[in-house]
């Protein structure tokens, strides 16, 4: 062996050490945070404890990653578990109140439309950048199509990733405040205590394998997510057959959901856009208050409570919205059929979107 292969697999061996040194104090850190979010009895808590500590971690020069197989997973199996608790009341809150749900998506899309038009307009942000960052959903997509577009794509990511987060948070606090003494069954992963049924369980790794791969190859906006969903709530009506979840599997899937969120937020990339972030928290933040206009509107015209109308039409990431709901005591049908609707109006609408803004900002 020569002294180069010696250095070469000295250097492999201190890479993987400080690696597993980063997982290790990621796993710590999450466990800590999980916990003491916990005991306060804030909802979602199972999943803003990692995904806080991967951003501190990221922000603290961490290398390593989820995989994006892993990030994938994780979204299919929240498609599996919304599958399991909701029924084909999903489709009939549609048809009986489209017109005011699309008017409702409608709302939140131009919205965000009249703040990625300030920010083009006023704002010091390169190109469509801001029209891009400021689009209500689809984080993954509207990144990967940005740079097609004349974006800044890093930006635009850092915008995206930061809505999600801070959506997130708001999201939790208002749950937290709205809700009635704040149910236990809220704070812990949300699945039914019942006994392990081995069928039901392969059938949801089924489901989730399958459906995650086949939203994912045939490019299905939120597939990993979507596709699971629909194909276990099909397979629960017309199978026989129950998806199983067990505490420790969503446990895992709440983790791995916010540490694919949260080490995205790199000491480079905040650097890179670092004299925008104030533009950036001002457009999240503005877009969360209109939203929030658009549920009360929802308030008065639907029979619905405050904290259903308010995550119906949260301008977060759906799988992150979700778990919030799962774990309230809300309308589940009605805010998944909004922020289903929104997510293909906002990937339908936002190519055109950014070029209208562009052209006229």
């Amino acid at each position: 062996m020569t002294a180069f292969d010696r250095l070469g697999r000295l250097g492999f061996g201190m890479v993987w050490k400080r690696a597993a040194g980063q997982w290790a104090g990621l796993l710590a850190l999450s466990a800590g945070l999980t916990l003491g979010l916990d005991a306060v009895a804030l909802p979602a808590a199972w999943l803003i404890g990692p995904m806080v500590a991967a951003i501190a971690l990221g922000v603290g020069g961490a290398v390593i990653r989820v995989p994006g197989s892993g990030f994938i997973g994780a979204q299919a199996v929240i498609g599996c578990l919304v599958a399991h608790a909701v029924t084909s009341d999903i489709l009939l809150s549609i048809v009986q109140n489209w017109p005011l749900m699309l008017a409702t998506v409608g709302v939140t899309v131009l919205v965000s439309g009249i703040v990625g038009w300030l920010f083009v307009r006023y704002g010091s942000l390169p190109g469509t950048t801001a029209a891009w960052g400021t689009s209500p959903g689809a984080a993954a997509a509207m990144v990967a199509m940005a740079g097609e577009y004349g974006a800044d794509a890093r930006l635009v990511a850092v915008m995206q990733y930061l809505r999600v987060v801070l959506v997130v948070l708001s999201a939790s606090i208002v749950s937290h405040i709205l809700m009635d003494g704040g149910a236990p069954a809220a704070n812990a992963p949300v699945a039914p205590v019942e006994a392990l049924d081995p069928l039901g369980f392969m059938a949801t790794l089924a489901v989730a394998g399958v459906g995650g791969w086949a939203g994912t190859r045939f490019r299905v906006p939120s597939g990993a997510l979507l596709v699971p969903m629909v194909a276990g709530a099909l397979l629960q009506a017309g199978g026989g057959v129950t998806l199983q979840l067990p505490h420790p599997l969503l446990t895992v899937t709440y983790a791995v959901l916010g540490w694919s969120i949260g080490l995205r937020f790199t000491r480079e990339v905040l650097g890179h856009a670092f004299r925008a972030i104030p533009q950036m928290l001002l457009s999240t933040g503005l877009m969360i208050a209109l939203c929030g206009v658009s549920a009360w509107i929802l308030v008065t015209l639907l029979p619905t409570d405050p904290l259903t109308a308010y995550l119906a039409t949260s301008p977060g990431g759906l799988d992150s919205v979700v778990v919030i709901a799962l774990g309230a005591n809300v309308n589940l049908p009605l805010v998944l059929a909004l922020q289903t609707l929104r997510l293909f109006v906002v990937v339908l609408s936002g190519p055109p979107l950014a070029r209208l803004i562009a052209r006229y900002a």
